[in-house]
């Protein structure tokens, strides 16, 4: 039997588990949440929107399939810790190039296994998503806690800077299949003939270009730091601003950059942080959930068409929809879990987010459709009145 070293998890409320080591050893703080996705742990791991997180998976046996270079959704791990019931001992991938454990230690994450994640998953469940400090190296339960309590949490933090890129660039990658290579239909087009859109990098994940190509838009990638002049420079025909960690109220920079451009009736979608960001720069506000929305089967209704989706989700704040102006806005998409906001659009701009995750990675693909909507909401420059019909020219 493999021979692991002690680990403890620490929260802000006294409590204190004991588990095996899993990745590298030292000691990691940050809000400790729950993931309820069976697969996908890779995707999770790189997502920049876990900054500053210690990711609890419920599922209970991870990393049986390994690690694949395909399926990174940024440059680095993100989160700030991984919890696991328990390890695969063994991974099985064509693709595979090193195992879980291997990938976490060579990135200096900090990870814990063989602990009770159903307890812990109910704690979060009942108290709230809750500070915490994994560790290999403190043994003294009380300096944990102590050191729980006093970390920095999300509220008010500024995640947004430690991911978004420092220069802009050109995103050319469609989706790719491993034995034929790109199939993606639009990219036999001229660049010309494609919309050319701008993606403010909140914590931009891979998978969001890869659908806006694949939904024929050519895009520009700029930093969350960008005005709305030097984006103008760039002369979208759009700007869609992306997910990322952490409270959204911080980032004013980005904000203010959205208020400019929507004076400029420039189209505009937004996913996760981007819809709370789109929000807060209407006039609404914002607000902490109690334990957020973390996985691949967030049950969402589309108030347009009347569709139930499947959706995955990644988010710790909500906007307020009744902070918004009624007489703009409306209320596109309903959480069916709380009925919190998931989703918005302007009733006179050309202006749309969500909440939830439509490229998914990981997660069902039943709300790709956005990508269309926007590219036609790009096209006519006008607001959309119906999220989910065909896109322009399909047959009917």
């Amino acid at each position: 039997m493999e021979h692991r070293a002690i680990a403890k998890l620490g929260l802000e409320d006294g409590t204190v588990l004991t588990g095996k080591s899993f990745g590298a050893s030292g000691t990691s703080e940050g809000e400790v949440v729950y993931n309820t996705s069976m697969t996908g742990y890779q995707e999770i791991l790189t997502d920049p929107s876990y900054r500053g997180q210690i990711v609890t998976m419920t599922y209970p046996l991870i990393g049986n399939y390994g690690v694949c270079q395909e399926d990174v959704e940024s440059g680095a791990i993100q989160v700030a810790g991984f919890l696991m019931r328990d390890p695969a001992k063994r991974h099985s991938n064509f693709r595979a190039v090193q195992s879980l454990e291997e990938y976490l230690r060579t990135n200096h994450i900090v990870g814990m296994c063989e602990i009770d994640t159903r307890a812990l998953t109910r704690k979060l469940r009942i108290q709230g998503a809750m500070k915490g400090v994994i560790s290999t190296d403190i043994a003294d339960n009380q300096e944990l806690i102590k050191r729980a309590k006093t970390s920095a949490g999300l509220v008010g933090r500024d995640l947004v800077k430690e991911v978004t890129c420092t220069s802009q660039s050109y995103w050319k990658f469609g989706f790719q299949s491993p034995f034929a290579g790109p199939i993606n239909k639009n990219l036999t087009g001229t660049s010309a003939a494609r919309p050319a859109i701008v993606a403010i990098d909140c914590g931009l994940k891979h998978n969001i270009c890869r659908n806006l190509v694949q939904a024929g838009f050519d895009v520009t990638v700029v930093p969350a730091t960008a005005t709305a002049a030097q984006i103008l420079e760039i002369k979208p025909a759009g700007v869609f601003v992306s997910n990322g960690p952490g409270d959204p109220e911080p980032i004013e920079y980005t904000i203010k950059t959205i208020q400019d451009l929507i004076q400029k009736e420039i189209p505009m979608f937004g996913i996760c942080l981007g819809v709370e960001l789109i929000g807060l720069a209407l006039g609404g506000k914002t607000f902490k959930l109690k334990f957020g929305h973390r996985g691949a089967n967030h049950p969402v209704k589309n108030l347009d068409t009347g569709r139930v989706e499947i959706t995955p989700q990644n988010h710790g704040f909500a906007v307020d929809f009744d902070s918004l102006d009624p007489g703009s806005v409306r209320l596109t998409h309903i959480n069916l879990n709380d009925h919190t906001l998931e989703g918005i659009a302007h009733k006179s701009l050309p202006i749309f987010a969500v909440q939830y995750h439509p490229e998914a990675s990981p997660g069902p693909h039943d709300a790709t459709y956005l990508f269309d909507e926007f590219n036609k909401m790009v096209q006519t420059g006008k607001a959309p009145d119906y999220l989910g019909s065909p896109p322009l020219g399909a047959a009917k």
